[in-house]
């Protein structure tokens, strides 16, 4: 096979926009104007609201199967009703079993895998664990990205050409990963913090998936979707959480500058469905993208566009991967 050589994206090196003629307004019907997918396979983890509906909507219309994962099989049966395209399977991404299952199942369908979209996440949520006793928001956002990525690698390989494709967040900018706690068992719980590192380490495994993975013409992409009205994502978070952070005033009402600033649904899913499928991205990953295009590194605090460098550090990317292994138990060598 040919190794895909390519620049890496190590240290944010290749973190410039390409130029890609769309916007913070382009919707992802607009993004995918004469793509056809006919032939493709596609998986979208929590592909059954949200953005992850439209994700699943336009990437179906465009003639790609689409398998989606999802925890609730009754409401997405609903959700997806009269969609062509479109499998369902069961899949939860705090349950190890249920990701194993999953995983088995499509592999026991001989099927490639040309996208996988990591599109399933949760929130400002209270302080929950897992059965392993780690932290929600960690295993939700990242690990189990982690290890549906490593038992569906085979099928991945298979396609000879496929996109990985994490939708993080501009909330990695509330923190970076933290090695020494990373499930806040010394230190006092705090949602964003922990939602935040949630999403440096989705950011980072991007990253070094891409470079280990591209000789496989495997590749990575993050996404920060841009903020969103009218998903379900922020569904636990107490109204204090939203006032402590500007969004509404003491009623609960969202400010109408907030209002006005957010993106609808189809322009949420825009940059996810890009990664997916845009030819700009052939010779390029493991890059961080927002508004359908390359972002910037940030050069601000939290709340300022583009990406944080810490999330794209090569020692952190690395030190990741084998803490990440060491954590879960899974040895995920990329061959």
């Amino acid at each position: 096979m040919k190794a895909i050589t390519s620049p890496t994206n190590y240290e944010g090196q290749c973190q410039k926009p390409l130029g890609s003629g769309f916007n913070s307004q382009s919707t992802a019907s607009e993004v995918m104007q004469g793509i056809d997918l006919t032939g493709k396979i596609a998986i979208v983890t929590g592909g059954n609201t949200g953005i992850g509906l439209e994700t699943t909507r336009v990437l179906a219309a465009a003639g790609a199967k689409v398998i989606v994962g999802a925890r609730d099989i009754d409401k997405a049966k609903k959700n997806l009703q009269g969609m062509p395209n479109v499998e369902l399977e069961a899949l939860d991404l705090i349950d190890t079993d249920s990701i194993a299952a999953f995983a088995e199942t499509f592999l026991a369908s001989n099927r490639p895998l040309h996208l996988l979209i990591n599109n399933a996440g949760i929130m400002w949520v209270p302080l929950r664990r897992d059965s392993r006793g780690l932290e929600s928001q960690l295993v939700t956002n990242y690990l189990g990205q982690f290890q549906l990525v490593a038992q569906l690698w085979p099928a991945l390989k298979k396609a000879v050409g496929a996109r990985v494709i994490n939708v993080s967040s501009q909330g990695h900018q509330f923190a970076p990963f933290n090695f020494d706690d990373p499930n806040f068992t010394h230190r006092a719980y705090e949602t964003l913090q922990a939602y935040g590192q949630s999403k440096t380490a989705s950011n980072l495994f991007a990253l070094e998936l891409d470079e280990r993975g591209k000789e496989f013409q495997v590749r990575a992409y993050s996404v920060h979707p841009g903020s969103i009205h009218g998903t379900e994502l922020g569904r636990e978070a107490p109204r204090e959480l939203f006032q402590q952070m500007g969004f509404c005033d003491a009623d609960g009402n969202l400010l109408p500058e907030v209002r006005a600033s957010l993106k609808t649904i189809p322009q949420g899913a825009a940059t996810t469905v890009w990664c997916a499928t845009s030819p700009l991205l052939n010779p390029l990953g493991g890059v961080y993208c927002e508004d359908a295009d390359v972002a910037e590194l940030a050069i601000d605090g939290p709340g300022s566009k583009g990406v944080q460098l810490y999330s794209l550090t090569k020692e952190n990317a690395k030190r990741l991967w084998a803490w990440t292994e060491a954590i879960t138990g899974l040895d995920f060598p990329i061959h």
